[in-house]
């Protein structure tokens, strides 16, 4: 009888293994916009269809933001039969309507739950409701749905996630999920099949000491990504006001190093044009979507100064230099030597460095390499992005 009951244990893990995610969705890192890290509970259905409106405006949808995902609060209790109840005073038509708009704009509609029994802001969490929920999702005609971890009590994080999974893909709408686990119970390691990215660290704030930190933990995670399974350090603080623009621009650069989901979480219809610029450069974005998904690695770290290489299609690459002092810092910058050098290519052929043009990617310009070697000026909190192009 034990030799029964041991094999059907493999054969039911065997089957809960196998993926039923939908494979074809996120095949490069999610772009978009979440309303947490600005508005926090303060949403309604006005707000959404303003942002979504100021999304195509802006230009951010033509640079490739495409999900617009409402975060927690947007729901208030379950009705008799169990079915998730809108907020109606903030949502007065209901989530069908705002999907419904959102897709007129070319965009997609994302929104949020949690696998506990009540969300983080203590709304209907979806323990117990997954099926009942991704057939209302469905429904309503969801694209993407972050799921969090609040109020989870003694549950087992790769099953409570798998459900949710198997739930979205019995309903039969293609949904992006993204698991918000806050990297407690080390998602990289079992995520890839169960979801499309994974939270890698708890909840970044609007300042450099958060956001640096998060990216600290990222130096080891690189093997676990690529395209359609991306490890997610968070969403974006730019435009909130907590960093320098300096800084912004090496948060959103890191993170387009990373391959890591490009998520603003700023007040998009009152952007300024600092942040605008960052947000909408078209050159580092490409680093974030470039097709073979793979995630930056870390070349040299002197502490307080690194370069971080990222390989790319068409057997380019990203190199990052990372000022991460309160000194301006000057270095001596060999890019013949960084052009020959083989990491995070996972065994393709070295570069020569005749053979390519070096751009500056926020200079969007190329380098006029007179010598292989340049010293470049780092300012504090700072980096400098650079593109090897075939040429």
């Amino acid at each position: 009888m034990k030799k029964y009951l041991c094999l059907l244990t493999v054969v039911l893990f065997c089957l809960s293994s196998n993926s039923q995610k939908f494979d074809q969705l996120a095949r490069t890192p999610p772009m978009g916009w979440n309303s947490w890290n600005k508005f926090h509970c303060d949403v309604s259905e006005n707000l959404i269809m303003g942002i979504a409106d100021a999304i195509v405006s802006s230009g951010m949808r033509d640079a490739g933001y495409e999900y617009v995902v409402i975060d927690d609060c947007w729901q208030v209790a379950r009705d008799e039969n169990g079915e998730i109840v809108v907020d109606l005073e903030r949502f007065p038509h209901g989530m069908k309507f705002l999907s419904d708009y959102i897709h007129s704009k070319g965009l997609k509609f994302g929104i949020y739950s949690c696998a506990g029994t009540m969300t983080c802001q203590k709304r209907p969490g979806g323990l117990g409701h997954e099926y009942q929920d991704a057939r209302t999702y469905a429904r309503w005609g969801v694209d993407y749905l972050k799921y969090d971890w609040c109020n989870t009590s003694t549950q087992d994080a790769p099953s409570s996630y798998t459900t949710m999974r198997d739930a979205l893909y019995t309903a039969g709408r293609p949904i992006v999920f993204s698991l918000c686990e806050w990297g407690s119970h080390k998602p990289w390691e079992w995520a890839g099949n169960v979801g499309h990215l994974w939270r890698t660290t708890g909840d970044i704030s609007d300042s450099w000491n958060s956001m640096i930190n998060i990216f600290n933990q990222q130096k080891d995670l690189a093997r676990y990504a690529g395209p359609g399974k991306w490890n997610d350090p968070d969403m974006l603080e730019v435009g909130n006001g907590g960093m320098t623009t300096e800084e912004y621009k090496t948060h959103f650069s890191l993170w387009c190093m990373l391959a890591s989901p490009l998520m603003a979480g700023n007040d998009i219809q009152n952007m300024t044009p600092e942040t605008k610029s960052i947000l909408l450069n078209k050159e580092i974005i490409a680093l974030n979507q470039d097709t073979l998904g793979r995630q930056a690695v870390c070349y040299r770290d002197n502490i307080d100064y690194q370069i971080w290489f990222k390989a790319l299609s068409n057997n380019e690459k990203a190199v990052c230099l990372l000022n991460k002092s309160d000194e301006k810092k000057s270095v001596l910058v060999d890019f013949a030597l960084l052009a020959k050098s083989n990491a995070g290519r996972r065994g393709g052929p070295a570069m020569n460095l005749e053979n390519y043009k070096v751009r500056d990617l926020w200079e969007n310009k190329d380098l006029p390499l007179k010598e292989t070697s340049i010293y470049v000026d780092l300012p504090p909190h700072a980096v400098k992005v650079y593109r090897f192009i075939k040429k």
